[in-house]
């Protein structure tokens, strides 16, 4: 399991995922070396699953944020899996999440304006596979975005 010198460290890499091992082990009251096997088994076990760098999309130009909720046509035995791999293959697609309840999946995208959403609306997402029924819902705005787990 997992005990309070795991915490820090965790806690620490989530306030700063930059920082170097040595300033981690200071930050965390433990020694490099230990600091460093504690960062190793946390990888092993999965816990640390790499690190990633978090680009703001809307500096780049994406100024339209969507979120398709998709009721897929279930008499088909492998709809689930033709969309999903339809759907990864659109670039503006960020997030494919799957559901048990009246809709099956959410489609979380990206457009640079509305012209290119109405685009990629009707030359990409209406050409997926085995749509039922689709809902767009506009993001208007973010009230919170928190990826942190509280340690």
């Amino acid at each position: 399991m997992f005990d309070d010198t795991d915490r820090r460290i965790l806690r620490q890499l989530q306030e700063d995922p930059t920082i170097s091992t040595a300033q981690l082990a200071d930050r965390a009251g433990v020694n490099a070396a230990t600091c460093w096997r504690r960062l190793e088994r946390l990888r092993e076990r999965g816990v640390l699953r790499g690190a990633r760098a978090v680009i703001d999309w809307q500096v780049l130009g994406f100024t339209v944020e969507v979120s398709l909720r998709v009721t897929l046509d279930k008499t088909v035995p492998r709809a689930f899996e033709d969309f999903a791999a339809a759907a990864r293959e659109i670039p503006e697609v960020l997030e494919i999440q799957t559901f048990l309840g009246q809709v099956d999946v959410r489609l979380g995208l990206i457009a640079r304006d509305l012209a290119h959403y109405q685009a990629l609306y009707r030359d990409s997402i209406l050409t997926l596979p085995h749509i039922n029924d689709l809902e767009a819902l506009m993001h208007v705005a973010r009230i919170k975005t928190d990826e942190t787990v509280p340690l």
